[in-house]
């Protein structure tokens, strides 16, 4: 039976690189309007609860009109302000603006399990160099005697 390649799954090993620094290559305003579509698509509450939920976070007024206008390409003084892309995130139950900002400055997010599965992973690895490192200074030292 063939094996069937998953391209989807990204390379956990490959190094993200940042963003090239091209004139005029960072204006993100339409996939920012994008994102955010796609994050209140995929919320659990509809555009008020969001809009609710943000308000409530914030303690500042956040309407769904704000919302949609955040939504849209074709406004583009409302991109959603950087100081409400937590609350966002947090009401719609999303990493999705914080791994795509992390992706763009060469970096990768991770959150949850992944952060310890790293930390345990990085710990493993220091443990193999120093046993390594023992083993080397013992055959040395069996050598001098």
């Amino acid at each position: 039976m063939a094996r069937v390649r998953d391209n989807r799954t990204l390379d956990m090993f490959e190094v993200p690189q940042p963003a090239g620094k091209a004139p005029a290559s960072m204006d993100y305003r339409s996939v920012v309007a994008h994102m955010v579509a796609e994050m209140l698509k995929q919320a659990e509450s509809d555009r008020y609860g969001v809009a609710a939920e943000m308000s409530r976070l914030t303690g500042r007024e956040i309407t769904k009109a704000m919302l949609d206008a955040y939504t849209s390409e074709a406004r583009e003084a409302w991109n959603i302000p950087f100081w409400l892309a937590p609350a966002l995130e947090t009401a719609c139950d999303s990493h999705m603006l914080s791994a795509w900002m992390a992706d763009k400055r060469g970096a990768r997010l991770m959150v949850g399990k992944e952060v310890l599965a790293a930390e345990l992973g990085k710990l493993e690895q220091l443990r193999d160099e120093a046993a390594q490192k023992i083993r080397e200074l013992k055959r040395i030292m069996g050598e001098i005697k």
